[in-house]
């Protein structure tokens, strides 16, 4: 009766325990509300803002809107918006200044570049990046920020952009790598950016941009050329549908490649003919751009070139006349590449025509070119090398600063939490007292017995009580703590564990999926214990007949326990068990590797389980029996952990259906 008293009693502390804290929440819970509509109005106004297309006539306005919102308390104490306002203001003066868009994208950058979260705003910042490297022709730096955004939209498949914003990232990454000749990246990117192409309006210009892309890194790289004719016939069926909306001159230039790659010189010059009058009409338009002369350059030098090849020197006379009034004119806005192939076309003529002095002086042209053109960039990319390996250790101090204050932080939580936790156990001892002295007062009753269960008789003949002591106190710490779910997650695993074991338990052998199960919720329960300090991975084969592959059963568990005690940094999030199955006739192989300790934590492993003695005896006896090599093997890898392989063989009559 005593007994029972202190029973009824103590069922009360749940519900005492239930009002603090409820209480609690309530108040947390007020504050945070109010907080959380707070920032739910201002993301609205974000997105309003957002949308505003930035004319000549509300660029300034909309600049200002977001001038203030830089210096609201509200947005600057939160990281979201307050990245989100610095990379709409890094966007707004791309175009009008250049220096003030970086100082706000650098900011933006700062704020979010570490934290595994933003990783939306932090993809866009750094196409941002990429972009003013880009105008300042810095390629390695564009290069860089380039593909940081396309790796985000390529390993994260939730993350928060529009398809057209996914697709554009891929495509700047894919063109960089390309210039850098990066192929197999760029070919990976391209093709991620071909397959969110349904995604976008029929009439959108990178439904053009990613085929024609795809198209000349085909013929740079050498890749495969099996696609190119389909690619091809998506353009021009863009074209036909769509022909206001798209370029004319990118599909020539696709068709050009095309038909090059298959030397059909009067194909060339045709598309290459089309060209320079579309080159020569936009020329006579804007004659200071740079694009449009370099883009008729080229073309009056690929018709000299082809003509050549076609020995049609009259006309090659006429597109040479062409080119060199156009160099004498604006040689000054042709690139290093364009003057080189110029000169190339150029002496090839000449060679044809017979006039060997100008061939040759149109060779060592090309010569002095090169020379120039590599000076000129070996300087820019050891200095582009420089700036990056600065930008890559500000970003390792930046995470490095990070992670202390992640860790400063923790240290202050865990500091409060151990401060809470201290007041409610004082709490709870000092009613568990009075419940104890007002029961003491009571009259004496017999205890009650109970027989201890035939079930947990069997428990503990299967299971070693330490890891049951171990498993209940760290549901214990999971109550303690108020972690209800990770407590209930964690009891669920256990008791999975619990029920097969006792069902392996009444079996001599058991099909191997069921004994990979096992090991599998035994590897979780004990990950969730550690606080997922290690990962684990199970890897078996996909046959048909996989049920058929009868073993003792729990005879692998015992060397995966070790594996944990005493083969993984308990420190160390790296830490990692794989254990891999292979299927080899009658033998079945069972590879079981660790990380390894630390080099502080290695001690000499003479500890030996007793499970783990019991199943290396029972593999032995499993050899003997079936007259079959079984046995175990240990090895160092060269990471320093340590790699146990398991040799069962499987007779034939276990491996019927």
């Amino acid at each position: 009766m005593v007994f029972l008293t202190i029973k009824l009693h103590l069922m009360k502390l749940p519900i005492l325990f239930l009002f603090l804290s409820l209480l609690l929440a309530y108040a947390c819970k007020h504050d945070n509300g109010t907080k959380a509509d707070q920032l739910k109005k201002y993301q609205e106004a974000f997105a309003v803002l957002s949308d505003k297309q930035a004319t000549p006539a509300s660029s300034d306005s909309i600049i200002n809107a977001w001038k203030r919102y830089n210096a609201d308390p509200i947005v600057l104490a939160d990281t979201d918006l307050n990245a989100r306002t610095k990379y709409s203001l890094g966007k707004l003066y791309a175009r009008k200044n250049p220096d003030s868009s970086k100082v706000y994208l650098q900011q933006a950058l700062e704020l979010v570049d570490v934290n595994k979260r933003y990783l939306d705003i932090k993809a866009r910042v750094y196409n941002g990046m990429g972009n003013l490297a880009n105008e300042e022709a810095l390629e390695h730096q564009a290069n860089y920020y380039y593909n940081k955004a396309a790796i985000i939209v390529l390993t994260d498949s939730t993350v928060k952009l529009k398809p057209a914003a996914k697709v554009i990232m891929l495509l700047s990454a894919a063109q960089s790598n390309k210039s850098l000749q990066q192929y197999s990246l760029a070919y990976k990117m391209n093709i991620a950016a071909l397959q969110l192409m349904p995604q976008l309006p029929p009439n959108a210009p990178n439904q053009q941009r990613v085929l024609t892309q795809l198209i000349s890194l085909v013929y740079t790289a050498s890749l495969p050329k099996d696609d190119v004719a389909f690619y091809i016939k998506r353009l021009e069926k863009l074209h036909l549908t769509y022909p206001d909306d798209f370029n004319l001159r990118y599909l020539h230039d696709s068709k050009l490649l095309y038909f090059d790659n298959l030397n059909q010189v009067d194909s060339v010059l045709k598309y290459s003919l089309l060209n320079a009058k579309i080159d020569e009409e936009l020329y006579e338009e804007m004659p200071l751009l740079p694009t449009t002369t370099g883009n008729l350059y080229t073309t009056y030098t690929n018709i000299l070139a082809n003509y050549t090849k076609q020995k049609d020197y009259r006309n090659a006379k006429v597109f040479l006349t062409k080119a060199d009034e156009l160099l004498n004119k604006s040689g000054k806005l042709l690139e290093y590449e364009d003057l080189i192939r110029g000169g190339e076309a150029r002496s090839n003529y000449y060679a044809a025509v017979g006039d060997k002095n100008k061939a040759l002086k149109a060779a060592n042209d090309v010569n002095q070119l090169q020379k120039e053109n590599y000076e000129v960039e070996n300087t820019q990319a050891v200095a582009e090398m420089g700036a990056l390996y600065q930008i890559q250790a500000k970003d390792n101090s930046i995470e490095r600063l990070n992670e202390d204050i992640k860790l400063n932080t923790l240290k202050l939580e865990r500091n409060k939490l151990t401060l809470v936790i201290t007041a409610l156990i004082i709490l709870i001892l000092l009613i568990v007292i009075f419940l104890f002295y007002s029961i003491y007062k009571q009259r004496k009753l017999k205890q009650e017995k109970e027989n201890v269960q035939l079930q947990q008789q069997l428990l503990r003949t299967q299971m070693e009580p330490h890891f049951i002591f171990n498993t209940l106190s760290a549901l214990q710490s999971f109550i303690r703590l108020d972690e209800k779910d990770e407590a209930i997650k964690y009891l669920n695993q256990f008791s999975r564990l619990l029920r097969s074991s006792l069902e392996l338990s009444r079996e001599k052998l058991v099909p191997l999926p069921q004994e990979i199960e096992t090991l599998e919720n035994y590897l979780s329960l004990q990950q969730m214990r550690y606080n997922n300090i290690f990962r684990f991975s199970i890897d078996a084969p996909f046959t048909d007949d996989l049920d058929m592959v009868m073993l003792p059963p729990m005879l692998i568990q015992p060397f995966v326990e070790n594996s944990i005690l005493h083969g993984i940094n308990l420190n160390d999030k790296q830490s990692f068990i794989e254990v891999n199955f292979t299927l080899h006739g009658k033998m079945l192989t069972v590879t079981i590797i660790d990380s390894g300790k630390a080099i502080s934590e290695k001690k000499p492993q003479n500890h030996q389980s007793l499970s783990g003695i019991i199943s290396k005896e029972r593999l032995q006896l499993l050899g003997k029996e079936r007259n079959q090599t079984a046995g175990i093997t240990q090895s160092k890898e060269a990471g320093g952990g340590t790699k146990v392989t398991l040799n069962i063989p499987v007779s034939p009559n276990e491996r019927i259906a």
